[in-house]
């Protein structure tokens, strides 16, 4: 069963035995923004086409944001982009786009999985939300006895969901963001990476 197959957050709870609340567990961390990205975001959203199909949101919207977080991070992380999660026949299929650790054998050795994010298509949060979830339980069990907090974000491309698996409970932050809003937008993305950082470093240090 594809990830994609699950339509509501409620069928994947249910399936999983996972718990749902919300709170505000963001917290902003601040992020310098190039002025050559601003003037770019802004010719693209102002005189190109980003939002006809939902390879132009990924592309246009989506990854530049998390590509330009990435950068700061790239010593210890991989970005990957429709990369193949696949745990069992229940929770396989290609995320839009994966962090993992750098693995030691290669930039090209896919590793552990630290957060997912999920275009929501037609602008469908549930149905985001629902193929993220299953997700970020696939990449849980992929870290195996290593109980790290799994991260998620659903975007439409202008607005920005984030939420996070902890064991059993999934919380989802009760605010969202938007492009719109660009420097809080990319001091909620750098807290997420710096938060899998965080683990990272536990973890080594452990």
């Amino acid at each position: 069963m594809a990830f994609s197959n699950f339509k509501t957050i409620g069928e994947v709870l249910k399936t999983f035995q996972v718990t749902y609340t919300e709170a505000n567990f963001i917290n902003e961390l601040a992020f310098t923004i190039s002025d050559y990205f601003r003037e770019d975001l802004e010719l693209m959203m102002r005189d190109a086409v980003v939002d006809n199909s939902e390879f132009a949101i990924c592309e246009n919207l989506i990854y530049p944001v998390i590509k330009e977080v990435w950068k700061t991070y790239r010593h210890h992380f991989i970005l990957w982009s429709h990369q193949s999660l696949n745990y069992h026949e229940k929770l396989s299929g290609f995320p839009e786009y994966i962090l993992a650790k750098r693995s030691p054998l290669g930039k090209v050795v896919f590793d552990k999985p630290y957060f997912i994010l999920v275009e929501a298509k037609q602008d469908n949060f549930e149905a985001g939300w629902a193929q993220c979830l299953a997700e970020m339980i696939a990449a849980q069990r992929l870290n195996g006895e290593y109980q790290i907090i799994i991260y998620g974000i659903v975007s439409n491309g202008a607005t920005w969901q984030f939420g996070k698996l902890e064991g059993e409970k999934f919380t989802r932050n009760i605010t969202p963001y938007t492009i719109y809003e660009l420097d809080k937008l990319f001091s909620v993305v750098n807290f997420i990476f710096q938060q899998c950082q965080v683990q990272l470093n536990n973890l080594v240090a452990a």
